[in-house]
């Protein structure tokens, strides 16, 4: 972390650990923890896969983009969900607070964990792969990161740790 910005954001690919780690990862520095996809869902008052299905995938990009905007917190580790970085003001809003941390997994790891990828809730073209989504969005990650962090063959304790070690890089 920096000493102008409180929160640690973690954005990747559905299925990388941002839930999971970001829970480990905010009781190893002593912040609070928020899910944004989890936020999404108590605000709108159903699923982000009812979203989608109702509304579409631009939908719930621009409640998640109005989601992130809105979000005012302070040390916090948050865990946006793995669309986030398709709305350049929402990070830009996130990285006023936070240190951009990406937690990148190679495509066939993420292939072998998300198998349930017709009710997740992902916000995706119709018909889109999981594999075409991974293209589409790792260079988005890579752009709105401060840092990047391979977690590919981490558990998610070494995966904590593996972001810690990375705070060195952007001190």
């Amino acid at each position: 972390m920096t000493s102008t910005r409180s929160n640690i954001v973690l954005i990747g690919m559905p299925g990388a650990g941002k839930s999971t780690v970001g829970v480990l990862l905010a009781r190893r520095l002593g912040l609070d923890f928020t899910d944004t996809d989890r936020l999404i869902e108590q605000q709108a008052g159903r699923s982000l896969q009812a979203i989608v299905d109702a509304d579409g995938h631009r939908a719930l990009r621009r409640i998640e983009a109005d989601a992130l905007i809105a979000l005012d917190c302070r040390h916090h580790v948050i865990a946006t969900g793995g669309s986030a970085v398709y709305s350049d003001p929402a990070m830009a809003h996130l990285r006023r607070n936070g240190l951009i941390v990406h937690l990148h997994v190679a495509l066939p790891v993420i292939l072998d964990r998300v198998n349930d990828i017709a009710t997740r809730g992902l916000a995706r073209e119709a018909g889109q792969s999981l594999a075409a989504l991974y293209h589409e969005r790792e260079a988005l990650y890579r752009r709105h990161a401060d840092v990047g962090v391979d977690v590919s063959q981490c558990d998610p304790a070494a995966s904590v740790e593996a972001v810690v070690a990375s705070f060195k890089l952007v001190s």
